[in-house]
């Protein structure tokens, strides 16, 4: 996967997030707010979840599958 191909928009699914002590399950699916990339490599990706719950992720801890993007 390419961070580049991640936009506002693109719908996601939830992979793992194993670092969050209150994670979002696996297998959610979502929608991209925004992204922000830091000098430390990682990036963090708002999120809408459709189960209501707005956690980012943060790449490359958190994994994910892109399952749409927007038109």
């Amino acid at each position: 996967m390419v961070l580049d191909d991640v936009r506002e928009g693109t719908r996601v699914r939830l992979l793992s997030m194993p670092n969050d002590p209150f994670p979002v399950p696996t297998g959610t699916e979502g929608e991209v707010l925004g992204t922000t990339r830091f000098h430390d490599g990682k990036t963090q990706i708002a999120m809408r979840w459709d189960n209501g719950r707005s956690l980012a992720m943060i790449v490359p801890e958190d994994t994910f599958e892109i399952i749409g993007q927007p038109s």
